[in-house]
């Protein structure tokens, strides 16, 4: 057995496409069906082809979507630089839902509202302001 993708079902493909490029993914493949009237879009951090997010969107809509989509469980990414990249995402208008208290973990939100664990790579980075105080926002 062989791991192949995760997927998400999305609502706003280019809002999505990216929420996930501020993550670091970038577009790899994609397959649009003319037939099926849908497109899936397969993003990956850059040098891990092998750990793809499929976006699949539905060119008529998808109200079928959930509203809380906390039932998938989340994604979780290894990051460099917890600190940063949750302050990229917070300048980019993401809501920091966990914020990285600990140095080492946070949780935000896709556009289709999707739970994304980001965990800092290697040990936890020291404590800092305005992390270290920061209350939760919503759930995760």
């Amino acid at each position: 057995m062989r791991y192949l993708h995760t997927m998400v079902r999305v609502k706003d493909l280019e809002k999505s496409m990216a929420f996930y490029e501020l993550l670091g993914l970038k577009e790899i493949k994609r397959h649009d069906s003319d037939a099926g009237r849908f497109s899936l879009i397969f993003m990956a951090p850059e040098g891990q082809p092998e750990c793809p997010v499929e976006l699949t969107y539905n060119w008529d809509g998808d109200e079928g979507l959930p509203s809380d989509s906390r039932h998938f469980g989340h994604l979780a990414y290894e990051v460099e630089d917890i600190y940063a990249l949750c302050q990229k995402l917070m300048d980019a208008g993401v809501v920091i839902n966990r914020p990285p208290r600990d140095g080492h973990m946070a949780f935000v939100r896709s556009p289709d509202n999707i739970s994304i664990e980001l965990l800092q790579k290697g040990d936890s980075l020291p404590q800092q302001e305005p992390w270290a105080s920061m209350e939760n926002t919503g759930h995760w």
